[in-house]
């Protein structure tokens, strides 16, 4: 009996083409855009720091010789790119039924149960991958079970910067803060441009923040009472910050669930810099993507064992970085 995951449509090319292809049910990053992908050809790759010297350009008589830049010192530092297979089945159970002999649908009805199960692996990588990016954000990579992958703060000789709002204190002058925070922000980026400051926040900030007595006026009268007609969780700008807050979590895998930001936390970041942020996709590890540039996710399928189902295999194998962790600001509600 002929099996219909041997059509060219199931090759490692087309699913991998399909899983990517699938929507993303799941970041905040990603529709923000802030990590943009950087496909690389190996399994790590490396980051040069450069402390560069940014000075003034004099004017000089016509016919001068050109003023000779300054070297900076560098910095090498290498990083291996995290692996991540996820595996399934497709039982011969699920397309029991479907088979008729010369019918034209049989290949799309059994694409459609393997897409089933290809856009719930992408789910969960996606997820996977979302927890990694905030990791990134915070400037310390966590593991599934949350060990420590990273810690850039440490691999870049950097002191973490924390920001106490005090927002229980009713005196507390907000607006300073904000302007405090964006002053660092915008030294620290050593000449780098900037679009704005971005804070995601706990819920527990944002209620704190949006309740405090500075604050309070301005978000009741954020864009003509809007705050009093809509819910603004998704944003809400003050003194050149926009706050968003972000209830992301996900389980372990034991029934433990874990909140990507912790209560009363938040982490501001910049947005619209050129080279901030990025996402770094190795290849799989396949005879087919040898020394080929790397993809968001793999998927590969092959008969079990005496045909009793189809596996399913899926990878990827993503770094995100974050190339100035100086810029990573962690703020507190009290």
């Amino acid at each position: 009996m002929n099996n219909p995951f041997d059509n060219p449509s199931f090759s490692m090319s087309a699913l991998t083409a399909a899983i990517n292809i699938l929507p993303n049910n799941y970041g905040l990053m990603e529709s923000m855009g802030l990590f943009p992908a950087k496909p690389v050809r190996f399994r790590s790759v490396v980051v040069e720091e450069k402390n560069g010297i940014l000075t003034l350009l004099p004017t000089m008589p016509v016919g001068s010789p050109g003023t000779v830049g300054k070297r900076g010192k560098r910095k090498l530092r290498s990083f291996a790119i995290p692996h991540i297979p996820h595996d399934d089945v497709v039982l011969p159970e699920e397309v029991q039924g479907i088979r008729a002999f010369g019918s034209e649908t049989e290949v799309q009805t059994v694409a459609a149960v393997m897409a089933e199960h290809l856009q719930t692996m992408r789910n969960k990588h996606a997820i996977t991958l979302e927890h990694l990016r905030i990791g990134a954000l915070k400037g310390i990579i966590l593991d599934a079970d949350g060990s420590e992958l990273y810690n850039l703060f440490d691999l870049f000789d950097i002191s973490p910067k924390v920001v106490n709002f005090q927002l229980s204190n009713a005196a507390t002058d907000v607006k300073k803060k904000c302007l405090d925070l964006k002053r660092y922000l915008e030294k620290n980026l050593k000449g780098e441009r900037m679009s704005g400051v971005h804070c995601l926040v706990s819920e527990e900030f944002f209620d704190a923040l949006t309740s405090h007595d500075s604050v309070k006026a301005a978000y009741d009268r954020w864009q003509d009472g809007l705050a009093l007609r809509s819910d603004l969780r998704s944003g809400f700008t003050f003194a050149g910050i926009t706050f968003e807050e972000y209830s992301g979590e996900a389980s372990d895998g034991d029934d433990n669930v874990h909140r990507f930001i912790a209560a009363g936390e938040g982490h501001a970041f910049p947005l619209g810099t050129v080279d901030t942020f990025a996402t770094y996709f190795a290849p799989a590890d396949f005879n087919e993507t040898a020394n080929t540039l790397g993809q968001p996710l793999y998927a590969k399928q092959e008969p079990r064992k005496f045909e009793r189902g189809t596996d399913i295999h899926t990878q990827s194998n993503p770094l995100p970085m974050c190339h100035r962790p100086a810029v990573l600001v962690k703020v507190l509600a009290s």
